[in-house]
């Protein structure tokens, strides 16, 4: 059981990172870093009496490794987010979710070139079927949003996020051990709310979140808790567990959970073609499972 505990905190992980990303869908028409300093702020005050002590204990750490402390704050806490709800304005939150399966891939190579990983055969047989599987998903039904002559502006905005994360899961992997669980996370927020506010100050949040209705306000009670606090400590877990690359490839899933979401939620149909990309996606995971040969 203790074996199989990283792989169920990566699928509930990989259930809340869908749902952040049908919220954002739903709240696409605040400013996209609006949202995400919401977010941070709500999660803050979540994550402020767990970490306080921790917080205080640690400071001469945070002081000797503030490099890598801030990279993570700026990358997995304050800007892979913020470029997700940025590329919702112009992009189906399916695509969002095929492009995030990407991360995988982009970890996998740069496991490689950065740290010397080598993979079993069965390894690359397996990142190459979940990303299939998952390219499956998304195109079943999803062409109209395609745009003639020219990519969409949101997933060229979605690949960024994707390198970012990317980032942010090679310093967990180097960096995350030194920080205490709940004191690093409470700095990272404290840095990723004085990183977004400036930029969502310029883009009226000031104006924007006194008039939030009731329905605004939960969702980003929603994406304050779990996206942010719940599903970033689980997936630290697991990463420390599995190592980046293996971790990331779960986040394959992801159009599986957002195709099924959008059905429940949405009412959108769920396509023969959808359900064999999915069993596709799943039949990847469990071959990328397969440890890492020693570099």
């Amino acid at each position: 059981m203790h074996a199989l505990r990283p792989h169920l905190l990566l699928l509930m992980v990989v259930a809340i990172f869908s749902g952040n990303i049908l919220v954002g869908k739903a709240l696409a028409g605040l400013p996209p870093f609006t949202i995400s300093l919401g977010r941070v702020a709500i999660a803050l005050l979540v994550v402020l009496p767990l970490g306080l002590r921790q917080a205080r204990r640690a400071w001469p750490v945070f002081r000797r490794h503030w490099r890598p402390l801030l990279g993570l704050a700026l990358s997995g806490v304050a800007f892979f987010n913020a470029l997700i709800y940025a590329s919702l304005k112009f992009t189906s939150p399916t695509n969002v979710a095929i492009l995030e399966s990407l991360i995988p891939v982009v970890t996998l190579l740069l496991s490689a070139m950065l740290f010397g990983e080598r993979f079993r055969g069965r390894q690359w047989l397996g990142v190459g079927l979940s990303f299939a599987g998952a390219l499956a998903v998304i195109t079943a039904g999803e062409g109209e949003l395609a745009m003639p002559g020219g990519i969409n502006p949101g997933d060229l905005i979605m690949l960024l996020a994707v390198l970012v994360w990317v980032g942010y899961s090679l310093l967990v992997k180097r960096h995350m051990a030194r920080f205490p669980r709940y004191g690093g996370l409470l700095v990272m927020l404290v840095i990723a709310n004085l990183a977004l506010a400036p930029i969502a100050l310029l883009e009226g949040a000031w104006q924007v979140l006194p008039r939030l209705s009731g329905e605004e306000l939960a969702g980003l009670a929603y994406l304050g808790v779990f996206p942010s606090v719940v599903a970033l400590l689980l997936y630290n877990q697991a990463l420390a567990a599995l190592g980046p690359t293996r971790t990331a490839v779960y986040l394959n899933l992801l159009p599986v959970f957002t195709m099924v979401g959008a059905f429940l939620w949405l009412g959108d149909p769920i396509l023969g073609r959808e359900l064999a990309g999915s069993l596709v996606v799943i039949v990847g995971v469990w071959c990328t499972l397969s440890p890492p040969r020693a570099g």
